[in-house]
């Protein structure tokens, strides 16, 4: 690896205070994502993917260990400022979608950028040039109830996508899918990455995992082989 990497993560720890006492989510782990890195995230339910995702999503910080994310230690952040990462260099992808059911698939991609403080004019070109890119330019004025979900996964990848971020997080994002249309999802994330956004997807799908040029097996909380 060259270069300084977009995220990287040394000895990330997550407790959880339990009445029963405290429970280790995520112990010890290294990860480092570079600029088009494809990085897949396996193991069973409970193993820390999640946890470790929301870590490097800036949504949640480590118990214990250092994190920094295009040269910025995120620990030494205000919440605004984690915040404004989020909104801005990290795009986000969902098992279950999370579109506003009241949105058209148009507005649900516009938001996010709106929210950033991007003009009238750039938002409406970005909003129609993603949904062209996600094969949707006849859905715009549909919303969530009227689409199928590799639609609703579809402007879910515009929505993450809306504001050019560095890296793209996906938990489970085949997980609602039948086969066919996951095959199609997963398609486009290898179109994703190709355009050069690095990628770090967590899936049970061996088939999704397959397509990563990177593989993270986790177990207990740790990566047990890389």
């Amino acid at each position: 690896m060259t270069g300084a990497p977009i995220i990287e993560g040394r000895g990330l720890t997550r407790s959880f205070a339990m009445p029963a006492g405290a429970v280790t989510a995520l112990g010890d782990v290294d990860i480092r994502v570079d600029a088009h890195d494809y990085v897949a995230i396996t193991g069973p339910s409970g193993c820390g993917k999640s946890t470790l995702l929301h870590i490097l999503g800036c949504v949640d910080q480590p118990t214990a260990g250092s994190l920094v994310f295009e040269g910025r230690d995120v620990s030494t952040l205000k919440e605004s400022d984690r915040s404004r990462i989020r909104l801005t260099r990290i795009g986000f992808v969902f098992q279950r979608f999370f579109l506003l059911p009241m949105l058209t698939a148009w507005e649900n991609i516009e938001l996010p950028q709106a929210e950033a403080g991007a003009a009238k004019p750039a938002r409406r070109d970005r909003t129609r040039e993603l949904l062209d890119y996600v094969g949707l330019a006849g859905r715009r004025d549909h919303r969530p109830s009227q689409l199928s979900g590799g639609e609703m996964q579809r402007v879910a990848i515009a929505r993450a996508l809306a504001n050019r971020p560095a890296l793209l997080l996906a938990d489970e994002p085949t997980g609602e899918l039948d086969e066919e249309t996951g095959a199609q999802i997963a398609s486009l994330f290898d179109r994703v990455h190709g355009d050069g956004t690095a990628i770090v997807v967590v899936t049970h799908n061996p088939a999704v995992a397959a397509r990563a040029g990177r593989h993270l097996a986790m177990k207990s909380g740790r990566v047990i082989t890389s």
